[in-house]
């Protein structure tokens, strides 16, 4: 019974016709007075004995009265009228009972309650056409209310008249309703044995619901009955065909293997459940995996169970894909399954699909995990499937889809051509590199680009490079060593000697200090013992740094090795390297007094010099003077100063400073200065 038919309903509202007042008006207190006596006289009235046929028709007439009264207070209360119609059934006067269902059926006829209650009053009293008349009409109102069918068919059953339930179910079927009608109808069949009738029920059954429920049903009903195993395959391949993408294709194929299973049709339910897994979207094949797992470890041999095993992977990372398809990881985890398989298609769809989910924001740091998609794809096409023209593609797609005005990557730009060299592509390759350096320059690009030409041999191509290199970066210390250090491999000394030149002379480097250094180890390498003291003047015009004087002092010192003659005797060798050492003692001695008399608050730098000026007199041995550099070290004190923490508190802690002589003998004087005046003040309190 359907909720439609189930509610109450309840009864319209008459319209008033005539609106002039009632003769004798009717309160309210007299209406509520009347329902507590009527109230009190059903409680009290006692039990009557009736003696004659006078006060049966007295009594009658009353209940009559009540009842009717009840009903114009209240028609629409179903209880009131099958209350009277039972009383009156059971005054045997069953004309009036009749029509007390028919005026109840008048008030509402759609509530098939009174119908049922109507009929069983029929069926009770042994009135068997009254009762079919009743339940004909009840069907022919009320179709959708499957308890008027049943119990008008059931009616006919009991009474032995098969065929004319039969056709009342057939009557019922025609309304095409829903399947546990056709199951009432089936099981009558069934149980008058007639298997094919049920069939043809079954095959309109199917018509009428094409359910995956359905079809199941009709299945087992084969199996169940004679074991008719063609005929249930017939029937799960027409589910197959025509609801293989329903929504509940899951449970179909299910079945349908198991069936083939309890058949001994092993190859059979492995086919299905493939099938069915290749079919079936990703988000509703959870079930069908495990069932597919559990019969590859019962039936199956180690390749399937291991296919079964990646099914189920596959399956969780089809999940995990779907719900946030921008997890790049997943995506990895998803090729790397797929690889180990081996199916190239299957591996170049999922590289496909990944690609696909471009990051939506143009930030790099969004796209540094999807580029190496990218990577892994091209890889994989040269490595695996050695497609050239598809990894080619691979690349160039790549690199159009990077948006190289906001940022780059240099590592795409160089895989691609580090492949066309393979391919011996030379013209590829430039043309590659070319485009990576007017779209997109990078350090990497530039260098790796420099180190193919000069492998080649093309050296005017490298001194174009360094030269659009350094436009583009003037101030990249790395890229100018590289050029002078190119050009001094070439033994072009007045080349690098220029490079060098113009790159000191920039206004702004990255690192200075590396390219001072290289440009001063070029000058010694060379001999140039005049240009590297040049060379160390102007670095101290720039910057008056320790490690500046140190180095140039070291310089001075070993400069006498530098010189290589022969025929030179010991003496002079030995008055040329006491030369040396007086020449870096005057630059330590240059910059002890800049520290002291020009920043005396680099007090550490300072010490540091002077340690390593004693350092330098112990290694010269016999021709050091320890005793130069002792009487200006200074004493190292240990001091406390007042720090603030970031909560606001304050602590002390302790620090290294450091005493030197001149400061020493200036804090005597202050003391003997002060112990003076105190001593005179003193006197002149005395006096």
């Amino acid at each position: 019974m359907t909720g439609k038919y189930a509610e109450v309903k309840l009864p319209l509202t008459t319209r008033v016709k005539n609106k002039t007042p009632a003769p004798v008006q009717i309160t309210a207190e007299q209406i509520l007075r009347e329902a507590r006596e009527r109230q009190e006289a059903e409680i009290r009235t006692p039990k009557q004995k009736i003696t004659d046929s006078t006060e049966l028709s007295d009594y009658r007439l009353r209940r009559r009265k009540e009842f009717e009264d009840q009903i114009r207070r209240a028609r629409w209360n179903i209880q009131v009228w099958v209350k009277y119609a039972q009383w009156e059934e059971s005054q045997m006067d069953y004309a009036r009972a009749r029509s007390v269902w028919e005026r109840a059926l008048e008030g509402d006829y759609r509530n098939h309650t009174l119908w049922v209650k109507y009929a069983e009053f029929e069926m009770k009293n042994k009135f068997v056409n009254n009762a079919r008349n009743v339940w004909d009409r009840s069907v022919t109102l009320l179709p959708r209310v499957d308890q008027l069918w049943y119990k008008y068919s059931y009616m006919e059953e009991k009474l032995g008249n098969i065929a004319g339930a039969r056709q009342i179910f057939e009557r019922w079927m025609n309304w095409s309703p829903d399947q546990k009608a056709w199951f009432c109808f089936i099981k009558f069949e069934l149980k008058y044995n007639e298997i094919e009738r049920a069939r043809s029920i079954y095959e309109r059954f199917v018509l009428c619901h094409p359910k995956v429920s359905a079809f199941i049903r009709y299945a087992k009903f084969e199996m169940k009955r004679g074991g008719q195993v063609k005929l249930a395959r017939e029937v799960y391949n027409r589910a197959a065909d025509e609801l293989g993408n329903d929504e509940e294709a899951e449970i179909l194929f299910v079945a349908f293997a198991e069936f083939e299973e309890r058949c001994k049709e092993v190859e059979r339910a492995r086919f299905i459940y493939k099938f069915a897994l290749d079919h079936i979207p990703k988000g509703r094949a959870e079930d069908l995996y495990k069932k597919f797992l559990a019969f590859e470890k019962q039936y199956g041999d180690k390749e399937g169970i291991e296919d079964a095993i990646v099914g189920k992977k596959r399956f969780q990372y089809e999940d995990e894909v779907s719900k946030n398809p921008l997890n790049y990881d997943s995506w990895f985890d998803y090729v790397r399954l797929e690889e180990s398989v081996g199916n190239k298609d299957r591996i170049r769809e999922i590289y496909e699909r990944a690609i696909a989910n471009v990051p939506p924001a143009q930030e790099k740091r969004f796209w540094q995990r999807y580029i190496y998609l990218w990577i892994n794809y091209a890889l994989y096409e040269e490595i695996e499937t050695k497609d050239v023209e598809r990894t080619r593609d691979v690349y160039r797609e790549c690199l159009k889809l990077i948006p190289h005005t906001k940022f780059s990557f240099a590592k795409i730009w160089l895989l691609a051509a580090e492949y066309e060299i393979r391919q011996l592509n030379l013209t590829g390759t430039r043309k590659i590199l070319g485009n990576a350096i007017g779209k997109a320059p990078k350090d990497k690009i530039f260098k790796k680009y420099i180190e193919i030409e000069l492998q080649l041999g093309n050296i005017d191509r490298c001194r174009k490079l360094y030269e659009r290199f350094l436009e583009w970066s003037p101030e990249n210390c790395y890229a100018w060593r590289n050029y002078a250090e190119f050009e001094i491999s070439l033994a072009e000394t007045e080349r690098a000697r220029a490079i060098f030149e113009l790159a000191i002379s920039q206004p702004a480097l990255d690192m200075p200090e590396l390219l001072w250094k290289t440009y001063i180890d070029f000058e010694i390498s060379q001999g140039e013992l005049e240009r590297t003291r040049a060379l160390y003047e102007r670095l101290l015009d720039r910057t008056k740094h320790c490690k500046v004087w140190v180095s140039f002092a070291k310089f001075e010192a070993s400069a006498a090795e530098h010189k290589e003659d022969e025929a030179e005797e010991e003496e002079d060798a030995i008055e040329r390297k006491k030369d040396g050492i007086r020449r870096a003692r005057a630059i330590f001695d240059r910059a002890n007094t800049y520290y002291k008399d020009t920043t005396p608050e680099l007090k550490e730098e300072r010490a540091t010099l002077l340690e390593d000026w004693l350092n330098m007199e112990t290694g010269f041995g016999e021709l050091g003077d320890v005793s130069v550099v002792q009487s200006k070290l200074p004493k190292k004190l240990k001091k406390r100063k007042l720090t603030s923490r970031e909560d606001g508190s304050t602590e002390y802690e302790e620090y290294i400073d450091y005493l030197f002589p001149e400061e020493s003998q200036t804090t005597n004087l202050k003391i003997l200065e002060a112990a003076y005046k105190w001593k005179k003040l003193k006197a002149g309190e005395c006096v």
